[in-house]
């Protein structure tokens, strides 16, 4: 009876282990994407699930699932801190919450240049960050999506200067500093989800929003928005991030791929960038849109932004240090 016994816990927990193993011993992973395929979340995570197969000689693969269908982009930080999902990029507000550090990125004009975005991603800036969304959210981050700058657009005005948001209902992700930049230039923003962006435009419950020039045009924003204002308060990085649970049950060639395709498929997505948003630019006119430059070479923008909204986060991300740091590594 006790032999019998036995055996029946063991197969109990041999079956266990089948269910509860980690999805990451699989030979298809799956990738969790934010955006509608076409944007640069799409190309960063082909470019990296082309490079992985490569590099692990067909072996393994990724399938992508774009459009939010595994969950919103916070979620798919929780399950994959869980071991339950493999990889995901996302934009990097939503990993924020988790790891308060990354945001010293995301603080308006911190990132003034393409050049710069990638600099400190790649940087002692961006090891660190990884680092401590290791320690922090149970995620490793991996690679980087370069999307621009997030750009103002809205259906009722050209805007140049901050006294012609007056009257604007401006939709802004659930994100601190996003929302006091608005403040501090006399707006109060409406924070709404991703998913409802699109619909809140078309039946004019918010007037514009703020994305790079690739979201706008994957997100078909030209449909529903007239004007653009060329403003550069915001970098968008989108982070790739796996789970660390799924990556450290990897062999360590495997975690070798993984590690490879990420600066493969980030290398990739920078020089998307660099290809394509002036024909995205062009193609916007040619479909309607007008774009204007901010007066006074957005003098009044960065002065608010830097002198109100700064000093009020840097608690948050760890201190001014972080924020100085980023600055001399950028040479300010």
């Amino acid at each position: 009876m006790n032999i019998r016994k036995s055996l029946l816990v063991s197969m109990f927990a041999a079956a266990s282990l089948v269910v509860t193993a980690p999805a990451a011993l699989a030979a298809t992973f799956k990738m969790a994407v934010g955006d509608a395929a076409g944007g640069t979340q799409w190309e960063l995570g082909t470019s990296f699930a082309k490079s992985f197969s490569e590099k692990t000689g067909g072996k393994h693969k990724v399938d992508l699932f774009p459009n939010g269908q595994l969950g919103d982009e916070q979620d798919t930080v929780n399950n994959a801190s869980m071991g339950l999902l493999d990889f995901s990029i996302l934009a990097i507000n939503n990993i924020t919450p988790f790891s308060p550090t990354v945001g010293v990125l995301t603080m308006p004009y911190v990132i003034r240049s393409a050049e710069e975005a990638k600099k400190l991603t790649t940087g002692a800036v961006g090891k660190e960050l990884t680092a401590n969304t290791v320690r922090d959210a149970g995620v490793r981050i991996i690679g980087w999506a370069y999307s621009g700058f997030r750009v103002l657009t809205n259906s009722k005005k050209p805007v140049q200067t901050l006294n012609d948001l007056k009257g604007l209902v401006i939709r802004v992700p659930k994100n601190e500093i996003m929302i006091a930049s608005y403040q501090a230039w006399g707006v109060n923003p409406t924070p709404m989800s991703w998913a409802e962006t699109f619909t809140a435009l078309q039946q004019r419950v918010v007037d514009g929003q703020d994305n790079p020039y690739i979201t706008i045009s994957a997100m078909k924003f030209n449909e529903v928005q007239k004007y653009i204002t060329n403003i550069r308060y915001i970098f968008s990085l989108e982070p790739l991030i796996v789970s660390e649970q799924v990556f450290k049950a990897q062999k360590p060639d495997v975690q070798k791929a993984i590690l490879e395709a990420g600066e493969a498929a980030t290398e990739h997505s920078y020089k998307y960038l660099l290809e394509t948003e002036d024909r995205i630019k062009k193609e916007l006119v040619a479909k309607g849109m007008q774009i204007v430059e901010p007066a006074d070479g957005e003098k009044e923008w960065i002065e608010k932004a830097t002198t109100v909204v700064w000093p009020k986060f840097y608690k948050a991300i760890g201190g001014k240090d972080k924020l100085d740091r980023v600055q001399k590594e950028l040479g300010r």
